[in-house]
């Protein structure tokens, strides 16, 4: 599925075509009648119809009888008509920028295709707009999805990568290189859009994390059955958080504190440890010292099977597929990020405000 503004182009592209096509068929067409029925040779009769058709105002290469006399004034008549159209959609084309906008379509097109290990965002909405936010303030790459051009306008106005189209549909995933991204987020209005997201996403690429938008607990449930990493209910969610800002609100300015960096002191960040990348899989994190070497602290383990160790102790062993969620300043996580290694071949994201 083409975005509009690729079908206008397309349109307008393939208009001029077809004012050029028949342009040339009226140039075979005058060429044959003079050299089949007037008797001329091939050169007079191509010579004979292209100044007819440019009316250039030259007398007849050979004298003409009154059929030949009508034949080429409806000659003129096709010329003046096909140019006239041609003449047409070019200003057309020129005054709604088009060429600039075809030209544009293919650099993006070519941004698309060379972006690897990037992030999707499925609708420009309230949602949409926020999760945008946060990713460029985090520098992550990514692409919008929307099926509204207004919301394609805005986004591209705001500086981010974006394409109109429905991002239910396998071939606009594709198109934003749905086989190649880390993560995608279904923000899309409905709960039924975003399972179709995720579905989709999920069997054109198997390993990409998906996050989805849900409007209620059974669409929670149904979403995370289709396949969904994770699912935030907007409602369900903001309902805890002003519970929680009531009941402990030291607490949640904290967290929020570490997760925005808004504090510009303390950030958290995840690490996953690989066999072959990070030199400390097998020892304890009493072996590792990554406390006193860094200063970051390990909060938490999350392990390969799902299981989470909260508080691990100096006697837990870091396995392979183990992810570090550790606290600390942006200095000392960017000190952790060098000697875990690369993680998934990518560098540590820039923490905000840092």
């Amino acid at each position: 599925m083409y975005s509009t503004l690729e079908q206008k182009y397309k349109r307008i592209q393939q208009e001029l075509m077809a004012g050029a096509g028949a342009l040339v068929l009226v140039l075979l067409i005058g060429t044959l009648w003079y050299w089949l029925v007037e008797g001329w040779s091939w050169q007079d009769a191509a010579y004979m119809t292209v100044i007819t058709l440019a009316t250039v105002g030259y007398g007849e290469t050979h004298p003409l009888g009154s059929r030949g006399r009508l034949f080429t004034i409806g000659l003129i008549l096709m010329g003046v008509i096909n140019i006239g159209y041609i003449v047409n959609r070019f200003t057309e084309a020129i005054i709604e920028g088009y060429f600039q906008e075809g030209i544009r379509l293919r650099q993006q097109r070519r941004l698309m295709e060379s972006l690897l290990g990037h992030y999707i965002i499925c609708g420009f909405s309230r949602t949409g707009r926020q999760i945008a936010k946060e990713f460029r303030s985090e520098s992550v790459a990514f692409v919008v999805i929307d099926a509204d051009m207004e919301s394609i306008q805005r986004a591209q106005t705001e500086g981010y990568i974006a394409f109109q189209g429905d991002a239910t549909l396998d071939d606009t995933l594709l198109k934003v290189g749905v086989e190649r991204a880390i993560c995608i987020v279904a923000a899309l209005p409905s709960d039924a859009e975003n399972l179709y997201t995720v579905l989709s996403a999920k069997t054109l690429n198997p390993q990409i994390r998906a996050i989805a938008r849900a409007s209620t607990e059974e669409a929670v449930q149904k979403l995370q059955r289709g396949g969904a990493d994770a699912v935030v209910s907007p409602y369900i969610t903001g309902g805890k958080r002003m519970a929680a800002a009531a009941l402990r609100p030291q607490i949640l300015d904290f967290v929020d504190g570490m997760l925005s960096g808004t504090d510009r002191q303390l950030y958290m960040e995840e690490f996953l440890l690989e066999e072959m990348a990070c030199p400390f899989v097998g020892q304890s994190l009493q072996m590792a010292k990554l406390r006193s070497q860094t200063g970051a602290l390990v909060l938490a383990i999350r392990r390969s099977d799902g299981s989470l160790i909260g508080g691990p102790t100096g006697d837990t062993v870091l396995m392979s597929g183990d992810t570090l969620i550790c606290m600390g300043t942006a200095e000392q996580l960017r000190s952790l990020n060098k000697i875990l290694g690369p993680i998934n071949s990518q560098q540590l994201r820039r923490p905000k405000n840092s």
